[in-house]
């Protein structure tokens, strides 16, 4: 029979995400979606850099052509105008969709926690 712990990394490991959530998380101190979620934010698991000013402005015409969400996303997070270019504004978007696609993770992840105490 497999250890607690090689249940969760088995687990995380299959989950359809873009994060290499393993490399985030250690899996003996994770015992719920909070625990594995602070665990990838403290370790920038969330920040994605989309580099190159192609590969920046591609993205950006496919999910913001309107650069709406992002200069709001820039603005909230205190960036001012000059400090701004296609590469930060892509990788704040970027940054964020992997974050909200992660938390619909959450009863997924939640159900299998809950699963594995009982």
């Amino acid at each position: 029979m497999k250890k607690r712990t090689e249940l969760i990394e088995d687990f995380l490991s299959g989950l359809d995400t873009e994060i290499d959530v393993l490399n985030c998380v250690d899996c003996e101190d994770v015992n719920s979606f909070e625990d594995v979620y602070e665990a990838i934010d403290g370790n920038q698991g969330f920040d994605i850099d989309i580099i190159y000013y192609y590969n920046a402005m591609k993205y950006l015409t496919e999910n913001d052509t309107s650069l709406y969400d992002s200069l709001q996303l820039a603005s909230e997070m205190g960036y001012e105008v000059g400090d701004l270019d296609s590469e930060i504004l892509a990788s704040l978007l970027a940054s964020r969709e992997v974050r909200n696609d992660f938390n619909d993770l959450q009863e997924e992840i939640d159900t299998f926690f809950n699963d594995l105490e009982s």
